[in-house]
Order: structure tokens, then C-alpha cells, then sequence
């Protein structure tokens, strides 16, 4: 059936009527009957079976035995209800206590559609990635993304009755991670006054041996809540290769905050200083959490959850879940290219940044922002290269794409970058010297070896000069133009870009860090879908081959 065939017969549903609800019976008819072959289910073909029940009410007969019979099947069972479902029941159906929402009335499932899909797409990255005997899974499982996810969680004399739900919490997170050496690694810190570790990321190797030493936590207790030295501490002494931090070789670095409190001291430096380190943080608080704080601590306000007590914690897991999976699909973008093919985990990366009188103040921000970037890529000489252009006036080239090979050497340079200023701004100018002078094979571009060629443009102003022919010449050649503008320039940057969605816009530039992770998407999704041309070859004979 096509899509619009099974639209159509859906329109037609009929209510069907009838008492008592049976909803044992009814999940051991879909499993005895339409999760078959013989109905069209291709189980067998490693294809994932999903389960969306919608349930108004409590089941007359038992559910338990059905609902196992379809897990031990690997069926992945998602339960709706409502304000009449008895929600443990609901639970207990669903494939995970986290897969079970809820609504007030039918008529706020619009609601909780997002959340359903979303979760629906975590689960079936991690379903595939459990089931390491089918072939499709082989290929996700070796190119799997590798994690160090650090637990902090609040051991102050608030959490105290809060704390067994902050565990099991963990511990449900831990068990949806594939967790290896060589895969993912965890460390768990508690604090208060002061922050201890429970165990280090290279403490153990094992999901058995960390589930074991989860279960086993006891509240440390005292006061006050420091979680400003807390953070500092988990930097310091956490996140580093002694501690098994694998954050020079690129895997990404993930905090994930458990706090039931406001902090006494300051937490602005410390977040800060995780950030600039290309930690992730993600924040969880309580309604005795300062949110502001939360969100300030986060990577992104966005990664700030919040729930009225810890025992709540499963009703926001998926959600959590889910903004980890998108993050570590943003920040390893080298893995699902590898899949499509493994020419183009290959970029040519060229920053053009406005470095005129108008960006004095803002031109920190833009340099931070490269520097969050490049520390995304898989830099190498047969990988990544990037090079770095400022222009006002003129334009100088900080360093071509062949200048260096390596991250660090990258970053570094970076790190030193100073505002050139000058006036008036002609981005138009700077435009034409990059595909001239920097996207040449001389200045190491490989666009003629069918590598994606990308400029990203940050302009702080409108140009003075014409931009509209520069811009088609790029684009004729093939690159592929992201731009950030402010509300100086915002409009002009649209016209710039490849495609008006490859733009973003700030306020300041100091509000980069908001647009970031929304920007990358947009960058690793390009590279995903592009295919490089390949150069037409002249044999011997004059025939094109």
C-alpha cells in the first residue's frame, strides 16, 4: 500500500465499540498474528518492529505476560494513554518506563507528537545498535559514535529522599549505552559542599561492573550545594586522559547535571571553562533549582530539562535521551558519512570572517566560534583541511588550506587571532579573492578530487561592494557558501548563502554559541547529502571516459 492509500483508510476508521477492554489479549493477537511474515512484518530481515498503542482506560485481563512475549519478540512497544489509562500499566506495556506518555484527553496528542517521534527514532538508533548479529547493525555498531558521559549528581542534605530515583535514574540511562573501551565510557561524581568520584571513565570497562557500582551509591550528604566548584572539579580531574577522557582523539566529552538546588557559589566561570573545553553539558533540575542557572550551566538552554521532583525523572529520560543522540550525531559528523561513502568524509574548509572597524567587539565570539567548529572536524591532511581568511578593507589569509595538517596546530593559530580592522567593509572583494586565490589547487583545495569545498562566511555589516557576482562565481564552482550574519547584515548573508536555509542570524555575535549546534546540522547534513562531482577523465584517445 502507498502512502496516500493507507492515509485514506485511516480517514474511514470506524469506532469499533464493545466491552470490556481487553488489552492482553489484544497485544497477544499482534504478536501471534501481525508481527508475522505471513502478514508482512520483515523481523527476520532485521527491519525494526514498532508498537504504537493508544489506550483509554485499564485492562479487564492481564497484560504482563502479552507485553513480555513482545519484548522478548523485539518488538519496541510504545504506550499512549490517558487521564482514565492506569499509567503503571502503561509502563509496564511499553518497551521502557520512558516510552509510556501521557495526555489529559485524546484531544492533546498533538501535544506529545513530536516527543513520540523523536523517541521513536532514538529507539531505533539504539535497537540497532544491540543487535550486533544482523548486518545492517555490524555496519552502525563499527561506526558507532564513541562517548565520555560524566555523571554529576546533587549529594546535598536536599536530596536526600530524592537521591534513590537520582540512581535508578542513572542507571537507566547507563543501560541504553553500549558501553566498552572502546565505545562508551562513564564516570559518576557526587558533590555538595565538595565533589568526590564515585569512579573514573577508565575506571571500568565494563556495563555490568558501572550498573553494579550505581546501584550501590549512598547519599554523601552536607551542605552547602558548591556546584560551581563541582564543575570545575569534573574539568580539572575528570575530563582529562589521565581520568580516561578520550576528548583529544574527538570523542565527544558529555556532562549530564543532576541538581536539586541554587549553588552558593558562582557557577559562570567553571561552565564557561567546560564549554571552551567542548564539554556538552546537559542540565537537569527540580522546582527548587534556580532554571536560570540550569541554563546557564547547559551547553544550550535548550539541553536545560527540569521536572517538579527527581521522581519524576523518567517522565524527561527520552526527551534527554534524544538531545544527546542529536548532539553526538552533530559533533561526530565523520561517522554517518562513512556509511554513504567514505570519499566524503572529506572537507575543504574555509572561514572568511569580517574583520573590519564594525566587528571590533564581536570578533572574540567569531574567533571562539571557529575554534568550536574546527574542534568538531576530522582534521588531517587526507581529511579535513581548513583555512582561515579576515577581511575589511582587503583581505589577509591567516592560513591556506594546505598550511597545516593537524587540529592542534589549527586551534592554535586560532587561539591567536587578532582583529585586523579597516574600513569600509567589502565583502564582495573578499568573496572573489577566496575562489581566486584560497579554493585553488595550489592553496591545497581538492575540488578536483570531488571533495566538498564550503566557505563560512561571518559578516557584521552590509557590504560595500557588489556581492551578487562573486557569489555566483563560487557557486558555479561548486562551493558551498553557510553565513552568519547579525542585524547588520542578516538579509545580505541570506542572499549570500548557497540556500537561504544554510544562513543563520544573531543579534550580537556574542550569541553565536545559540545558533551553533543548529549551524552545524545544517553543515554535516549538506555534507551527508552532497555528492562530489567526479572530474571528467580525457583518455589517450581524446574519448571522455
Amino acid at each position: 500500500m502507498r502512502k496516500e492509500e493507507v492515509v485514506d483508510t485511516v480517514r474511514g476508521l470506524k469506532h469499533k465499540g464493545g466491552r470490556p477492554l481487553n488489552t492482553g489479549a489484544a497485544l497477544q493477537y499482534v504478536r501471534d498474528y501481525v508481527f508475522t511474515a505471513s502478514s508482512g512484518s520483515r523481523r527476520l530481515e532485521s527491519v525494526p518492529q514498532i508498537l504504537i498503542l493508544l489506550n483509554g482506560g485499564r485492562s479487564f485481563d492481564n497484560v504482563d505476560k502479552p507485553a513480555s512475549a513482545l519484548k522478548e519478540l523485539g518488538v519496541l512497544v510504545f504506550g499512549i494513554g490517558t487521564r482514565s489509562s492506569d499509567s503503571r500499566e502503561l509502563q509496564k506495556i511499553s518497551y521502557d518506563p520512558s516510552y509510556a506518555l501521557s495526555v489529559s484527553e485524546f484531544t492533546d496528542l498533538p501535544n506529545i507528537q513530536q516527543q513520540l517521534l523523536s523517541a521513536m527514532n532514538t529507539a531505533i538508533i539504539q535497537d540497532t545498535t544491540m543487535t550486533p548479529t544482523l548486518i545492517p547493525t555490524i555496519l552502525v555498531e563499527s561506526q558507532a559514535p564513541r562517548r565520555d558521559v560524566v555523571f554529576l549528581l546533587d549529594g546535598s542534605d536536599g536530596t536526600r529522599s530524592g537521591f534513590p530515583a537520582m540512581r535508578d535514574f542513572v542507571q537507566r540511562v547507563v543501560e541504553t549505552l553500549s558501553v566498552d573501551e572502546n565505545k562508551d565510557r562513564v564516570a559518576v561524581v557526587q558533590y555538595s559542599r565538595d565533589p568526590a568520584a564515585q569512579f573514573y571513565l577508565n575506571t571500568y570497562t565494563t556495563k555490568g561492573e558501572i550498573l553494579n557500582t550505581v546501584r550501590g551509591l549512598r547519599h554523601k550528604g552536607g551542605r552547602p550545594l558548591n556546584t560551581g566548584a563541582a564543575l570545575q572539579y569534573v574539568r580539572d580531574n575528570v575530563f582529562t586522559a589521565s581520568s580516561g577522557s578520550r576528548r583529544l582523539e574527538g570523542v565527544p566529552q558529555l556532562l549530564i547535571l543532576l541538581s536539586g538546588g541554587r549553588s552558593v557559589d558562582n557557577v559562570d566561570t567553571p561552565a564557561s571553562a567546560l564549554k571552551e573545553l567542548g564539554v556538552l553539558v546537559f542540565g537537569i533540575g527540580t522546582r527548587s533549582s534556580d532554571s536560570r542557572e540550569l541554563q546557564r550551566i547547559s551547553h544550550d538552554p535548550s539541553y536545560a530539562l527540569s521536572v517538579s521532583d527527581f521522581t519524576d525523572l523518567p517522565s524527561i529520560q527520552q526527551q534527554l535521551l534524544s538531545s544527546v543522540e542529536a548532539v553526538v550525531i552533530d559533533v561526530t559528523p565523520e561517522s554517518p558519512t562513512v556509511l554513504v561513502d567514505h570519499d566524503t568524509a572529506r572537507k575543504d574548509v574555509v572561514f572568511l570572517l569580517d574583520g573590519s572597524d564594525g566587528t571590533r567587539n564581536g570578533f572574540p565570539a567569531m574567533r571562539d566560534f571557529v575554534q568550536r567548529v574546527v574542534e568538531k572536524l576530522n582534521v588531517g591532511g587526507d581529511k579535513d583541511r581548513v583555512s582561515v581568511v579576515q577581511y575589511g578593507r582587503d583581505q589577509e589569509v591567516n592560513f591556506y588550506l594546505n598550511t597545516y595538517t593537524t587540529k592542534g596546530d589549527i586551534l592554535d593559530i586560532v587561539r591567536g587571532l587578532r582583529h585586523r580592522g579597516g574600513r569600509p567593509l567589502n565583502t564582495g572583494a573578499a568573496l572573489q579573492y577566496v575562489r581566486d586565490n584560497v579554493f585553488t589547487a595550489s592553496s591545497g583545495s581538492r575540488s578536483q578530487e570531488g571533495v566538498p569545498q564550503m566557505l563560512i562566511l561571518l559578516s557584521g555589516g552590509r557590504s560595500n561592494d557588489n556581492v551578487e557576482i562573486p557569489v555566483s562565481a563560487l557557486k558555479e564552482s561548486g562551493v558551498l557558501i553557510f553565513g552568519i550574519g547579525n542585524r547588520n547584515s542578516s538579509k545580505e548573508v541570506q542572499r549570500i548563502a548557497s540556500d537561504p536555509s544554510y544562513s543563520q542570524s544573531v543579534s550580537e555575535f556574542s550569541d553565536l554559541p545559540s545558533v551553533q549546534d543548529k549551524f552545524f546540522s545544517s553543515l554535516i547534513t549538506v555534507h551527508v547529502g552532497a555528492t562530489p562531482i567526479s572530474p571528467t577523465v580525457i583518455g589517450k584517445t581524446g574519448c571522455i571516459i
